[in-house]
This record gives C-alpha cells, sequence and structure tokens, in this order.
C-alpha cells in the first residue's frame, strides 16, 4: 500500500496536499487508505450511476472556486476546495434517503440556495470588499444602497453561478427522456449509499481538518476577519457559520460569558480609558455642540479640483481655521453609516456578526449625549430620511437622544426637495437650522447630530440637477490646420464622476448651513464638529481610471507607460481615510493634526475638550495620546498606524515611509491588540458587558 501512494497514478492527486495532510492519509486504516487511494479510478463509474448527485457536488464546488477567484482570488488554495468538497458531499448524501423522484428536489433546493450565496456575495464583496451576512438580510436593502442604486451593484460577472441550476435541470430533463431513472435505481439500497457518501463526507472534512490550525479555527468562531475565513473554509462553511453567528443576539449571552467578563476586565486593567489632562482640558466645556454626520465625504475631496474649481471648497475653509484632523479614519464594518455613529457616540468598535442599530439595540452603552445629559445638554438627531431606517428610531433613543427629528414626522416635504433617498441637504439643513434656533431659545446647553443624505450611494441624485463642470477642454489642430477647442465629458457616466458632483452639491449645503447658523446668532457660543461617516465605497477601477486616463488622445495608459500611476490595494486602502474638523467661529484653535486617528478616539479627544470621559472607551485623545495610541483598527483586523498598514488577513503590510525600520515583534504587538480590541468591544456588545458590569457593581456597593 505504502508502494501505491508514491505511484505515478497516484501522486497528482496529493502532490498540492500539506505534508501533515499526506501523513493523515499514509498512517489511515488499511481499508480507509485503499478507499482513498482508489477514489479518483472510481469517480468515473460513481458518475455514470449517479449523474445528478456527480454534478450537484461539481458545480457547487465550482461556484465557489469562481466567487473566491472573482474575490479573494485564492483560487488554487486546496484548503477551502476540501472543505467545499467535505459541506456538499455531506448535505447531498441527505438526497439518498429521498426517493429518486424526489431527490431531484431535495438537490435542486440546495442547489439554489448555494448559488444565491455566491451571487450575493459576489456582489457584496464588488462594492464593499467584504462578504455578507444573514444579519442584514433585514436591512438588505439598506447595504446595497436601496432602490435605483442596485444596478450600480450588479455585474455581468456575478450572474456566472446561475448556470448550474440551469443546466441541473436541463440534465434532470433529458434523464427523464431516457432509461437513467429505472436502469439505476431499481436495485438501489438508499440507506447504504447514504451512509458510505456521508463518511466519504467526513473523510474528506477530517483531512481538511488536518489543514487548519488554531488560529484557523479561532477566526472561524470569531467570524470578524471574514476574508481570511472565506480564502480558508471556502464561502459555503463561512455562510454556515455566520447563520450560527448570526443568531449570537439570542443565544451568545446564554454562553461563553465567563470567559467574556474575564477578558474584558484583563483588558481595561492592561488598557484603561485614562481621563486625560491636556491643554484642550474643558476647552470647550458649556459650549453647544452641532454634529455634521457628512455622508460618503472623502478627505481627498479637500484636495481636488476639477477645472480649477475646488469640489469641496467649504469643507477645505473650515479645515484650516479650526482643528483638522487629516489621518482620520472610519472603523465601519457592514452597518456602514449606523456602524460610524455607533463607534462616534461609544468609542467602540461595530459588532462582528450584524449590524448594533439592528441586532443589539437593546444593549446598554455609556456615549456622548448619554454623558453630556449628565451635564444638563438637552441633545437631539436630525435626519431627513425614515425613522426606521437602520432602527433609528429605536437606537437613537436609546444612544441617549431626547429627541429624534426625522424624514416622515418633522420636516416639511416638498415634491422639489426631494433628491435620491429623501430630503435634499440644502433643504435639510435649512429647516434644521429653524428647529435649532427653537431649541437654543429654550435650553442653555444643547448638542445636536444632523446626518446628511444627499451624497448617498449611488450618487444620482442630481441627475439633470449638476452644477459642477467635469468636462476636460483643450485645444487641438485639426486635418486642415485650424485651431478647434474639444470638450471632453470623460466623467460623466462614471461613478467617480457622480461622487464629484453630489460632494460638491453636500459642500455647498454645509456652506450655506454654516452661514445661516451665523447669522441668527447660533455660532457664537457653539462647536461645530465634522465627520465623515465612511468612504464612498467606489472600486478601485474607478480610482485606476480617473488618474490613467488620457482625455486628449482617449486612450487609458498601460501598466507599462512610465507615465502610469499605480493605485494599488493599499493606495485604496489609505484612501479611505474621512475628515474630521473641529471648528469654532472666534478661531482661537487652528491645528492639523497628522496622527492617524479613528472614529473611536472621537469620544475621548472631543470628551476631554468638553469635560466627559468614558471609562469603556477603545479610543484615546488624540491630544494627549503617545505613539503606541496613534493606533487604528478595523473591524476586519486590519490595523495601521504612523508607520505602516498592516492586512492581518493575508499576513502582509506596506509601510507609510519607506526608510522606516519595523520588527516582527512591532507587527506581533499590534496584530495582537487589534485582535484583543476587535474581541472585547464584541464581547461588550454581545453579552451587554457595560450593564452588567454596572449592575454588579451595584450589588457589592462599589462606585459605578
Amino acid at each position: 500500500m505504502k508502494d501505491k501512494l508514491k505511484s505515478k497514478k497516484v501522486m497528482p492527486f496529493f502532490k498540492n496536499l500539506p505534508n501533515k495532510t499526506k501523513k493523515f492519509i499514509k498512517h489511515l486504516p488499511q481499508n480507509a487508505k485503499k478507499f482513498v487511494i482508489n477514489l479518483p479510478k472510481n469517480s468515473k463509474r460513481f458518475v455514470q450511476n449517479n449523474v445528478l448527485f456527480s454534478f450537484f457536488v461539481f458545480s457547487m464546488v465550482l461556484n465557489d472556486i469562481l466567487l473566491r477567484t472573482f474575490t479573494v482570488k485564492n483560487f488554487t488554495a486546496i484548503s477551502p476546495v476540501l472543505a467545499d468538497l467535505a459541506f456538499v458531499l455531506i448535505i447531498a448524501s441527505f438526497a439518498y434517503l429521498f426517493k429518486p423522484k424526489n431527490r431531484f428536489k431535495y438537490l435542486m433546493t440546495w442547489m439554489v440556495i448555494l448559488t444565491a450565496v455566491c451571487l450575493i456575495n459576489s456582489m457584496y464583496y464588488a462594492n464593499y470588499v467584504s462578504f455578507t451576512s444573514f444579519s442584514l438580510l433585514a436591512t438588505s436593502l439598506q447595504i446595497f444602497g436601496v432602490g435605483d442604486a442596485l444596478e450600480n451593484v450588479v455585474e455581468i460577472k456575478d450572474f456566472c453561478y446561475i448556470w448550474a441550476p440551469i443546466v441541473f435541470m436541463y440534465i434532470n430533463r433529458r434523464l427523464k427522456k431516457s432509461t437513467y431513472f429505472t436502469t439505476y435505481f431499481t436495485k438501489e439500497k438508499r440507506k447504504i449509499k447514504f451512509l458510505k457518501i456521508l463518511s466519504v463526507g467526513a473523510v474528506v472534512l477530517i483531512i481538511f481538518l488536518t489543514t487548519v490550525t488554531g488560529t484557523d479555527i479561532s477566526r472561524l468562531y470569531k467570524q470578524w476577519n471574514r476574508e481570511y475565513v472565506v480564502m480558508k473554509f471556502g464561502a459555503y462553511i463561512y455562510q454556515a457559520n455566520d447563520l450560527v453567528a448570526s443568531l449570537k443576539p439570542q443565544i451568545s449571552p446564554l454562553f461563553g460569558y465567563d470567559a467574556a467578563a474575564k477578558e474584558f476586565r484583563d483588558y481595561y486593567k492592561e488598557y484603561p480609558s485614562e481621563d486625560d489632562t491636556n491643554k484642550y482640558t474643558d476647552v470647550f466645556k458649556g459650549k453647544n455642540v452641532i454634529v455634521i454626520h457628512a455622508e460618503s465625504i472623502q478627505n481627498f475631496l479637500l484636495d481636488t479640483k476639477i477645472n480649477g474649481v475646488d469640489i469641496t471648497p467649504n469643507l477645505k475653509r473650515l479645515a484650516n481655521e479650526g482643528l483638522y484632523f487629516s489621518n482620520f479614519y472610519a472603523q465601519e464594518s457592514v452597518g456602514t453609516s449606523s456602524d460610524s455613529e455607533f463607534t462616534f457616540n461609544t468609542s467602540l468598535l461595530p459588532a462582528s456578526s450584524g449590524t448594533v442599530f439592528v441586532s443589539y439595540w437593546d444593549r446598554e452603552f455609556v456615549t456622548t449625549p448619554k454623558l453630556l445629559k449628565e451635564q444638563n445638554y438637552y441633545t437631539f438627531s436630525m435626519h431627513a430620511n425614515k425613522p426606521n431606517f437602520w432602527n433609528r428610531e429605536v437606537m437613537h433613543e436609546k444612544l441617549g437622544y431626547d429627541k429624534f427629528y426625522s424624514y416622515t414626522n418633522d420636516y416639511d416635504i416638498k415634491d422639489e426637495d426631494v433628491l435620491g433617498l429623501g430630503l435634499n441637504d440644502k433643504s435639510f439643513f435649512s429647516q434644521s437650522a429653524d428647529k435649532i434656533k427653537k431649541i437654543d431659545e429654550k435650553y442653555d446647553n444643547w448638542y445636536g447630530v444632523l446626518i446628511m443624505l444627499t451624497n448617498h450611494t449611488p450618487f444620482t441624485a442630481l441627475e439633470g440637477q449638476e452644477t459642477l463642470d467635469l468636462t476636460y477642454k483643450y485645444t487641438k489642430t485639426n486635418e486642415q490646420g485650424q485651431k478647434e477647442e474639444v470638450v471632453n465629458d470623460y466623467l460623466k457616466d462614471t461613478i467617480l464622476g457622480r461622487y464629484f458632483e453630489t460632494a460638491h452639491y453636500a459642500d455647498a449645503a454645509i456652506g450655506e448651513f454654516v452661514n445661516k447658523l451665523d447669522s441668527e446668532g447660533l455660532l457664537d457660543d457653539t462647536v461645530l464638529v465634522i465627520y465623515g461617516d465612511h468612504d464612498a465605497k467606489i472600486k478601485r477601477s474607478e480610482y485606476d481610471y480617473y488618474y490613467n486616463y488620457d482625455p486628449e488622445t482617449d486612450d487609458i495608459l498601460d501598466e507599462d507607460d512610465p507615465e502610469y500611476e499605480e493605485f494599488t490595494k493599499y493606495d485604496y486602502e489609505l484612501n479611505r481615510k474621512v475628515p474630521f474638523i473641529i471648528w469654532t467661529k472666534d478661531k482661537e484653535i487652528n491645528k492639523e493634526i497628522t496622527d492617524v486617528m479613528g472614529m473611536y478616539d472621537v469620544l475621548p479627544t472631543l470628551g476631554t475638550m468638553l469635560g466627559i470621559h468614558s471609562e469603556y472607551a477603545l479610543g484615546h485623545d488624540m491630544m494627549s495620546a503617545d505613539e503606541d495610541d496613534h493606533f487604528v483598527v478595523f473591524p476586519n483586523g486590519n490595523w495601521l498606524t504612523n508607520k505602516m498598514y498592516y492586512d492581518n488577513q493575508n499576513g502582509e503590510g506596506v509601510l507609510l515611509n519607506e526608510n522606516e525600520v519595523i520588527s516582527a515583534d512591532y507587527i506581533e504587538k499590534y496584530t495582537l491588540r487589534a485582535e484583543a480590541e476587535v474581541s472585547v468591544s464584541n464581547n461588550i456588545i454581545v453579552h451587554d458587558l457595560i450593564k452588567k458590569t454596572r449592575e454588579s457593581k451595584e450589588i457589592k456597593g462599589e462606585d459605578k
């Protein structure tokens, strides 16, 4: 048997397997080893006798390979193929418990489900560079941008997976017309065949498990590093595991609490949330605060001009006149805007599965509005969309807002003022300023958040109302030797071009809002805070086109061209930063902070200035932070410091300064810290640890 294992006929089947797996097969019992080694030569006969089953297994494994080819690019890896094969074999084996006439229905049902898994994840990954979750099904329209955004998230390649059910139905029809079912199923022993195939699936699963490590299993369990999970376990096991993970709001609090609570206590013992003191301490204490949640505004817009015109002149002015954090990153996950709201208010990371606003709305958190209410502030939020969008009507109350002004309940809606998903930003800001004036007359101190909307994907709200000239004009000599002006509207039909237009409109709306507040005297004792909630989710290919298109030749530069500007995946990740500006009318505070900063650093930074503090903040006050605290962890486990960006999923990174020297210890230190922050934050959310810790302290008679 040992000689057979080394034979030329068998080796191609084993040559790509890890040595650990080969060793496992080598030590299998004799019968099992014989079965595995003879598997290739027995396959042909099996396929002839089990056409539907075989096609189901082949097509579903192939579909996941296609998905990984289009997304994480590891189509040559053997581990996810083994995982897919084990999963598909196990679920398909149950088909043999059905009579032949019902077997097709069973397999077809699973084929539709698994094809949908591939199709939906293909669309989702192309737009959000992540894989979707069952916990998002209730808000799937919100994730994909709603309505007319659908045409912008679907690509032709996304439909390559539906070949399987189409061909499957065709094969079944042909078999029905032949003698296949009467030939091969007359003496079939269904239970025996079921057990045999189930056993094969189990053997493949065991072989697969020899290729994974404890770290792989940990990441599967935690589910936050989704790309890594799909790369190692395949899309089907990822999605099955995600189904279990999506039930965590109901089942997780019942399991693992003690371990989560210990991790929680140990983390804050090692990384306590300091109540910092610096020259900015209490500088805004007692002042009113207006926060503008700037939808999809990215930082690069502040430095971008089209035909000599600034895209965001108002934001650029406010940044130059105030405190401007120019390397500020949102840390949102699948919950996009709602995740940013959560992290902005709590200094915690988004949930590893689902969204806090939808799945964990009933938890208790320490938030900026709640802390300010303890200082007798009136707190409110305003948004020109329906109140149930992202469950804001419920969640804003839980965050501590006294009132949520929404599209449905509180604004005067005229047809001409509706753009995209709701009331346009200019009308929204104008009406909101009137409401703020009434609030100012009634309350001594107030804190309000205004959530913008017009610059929401797919950036089509302004069609027919564009105010930014995106055309490129140049002079050329025609065939007659005469000079003529040529206009090339090369950005017109691009997502990036539409984004420039809606961002320019949003910036103008902010400018009008600031002017109206000033004219009403509402900026005299007020701090204005502006943050981009997340990047625009525009594909890398759009930037490649923008940087490498020559409008005079109507050509895109080739990668071999010396003028070609490569926009790498790391350029893309680092370009996702968003603006964070703290501005006051008196302009006493004027500075650019270039240290890297995350959304979870806002509460500690702004809190020191306002005289509030959260003992559960994961972030740090950027005005007091030392070098170790200039650190941003993203929900997928990737991290960023002033020295490097590290892709924790692929185990590779890029230095921000080519002359910097980074040690392996440096990477390990921040990788462990990143994983600790993701884990402890998720434990706080899932197990409601803040509430339970406070209850425990009350029982023990300790101070809160």
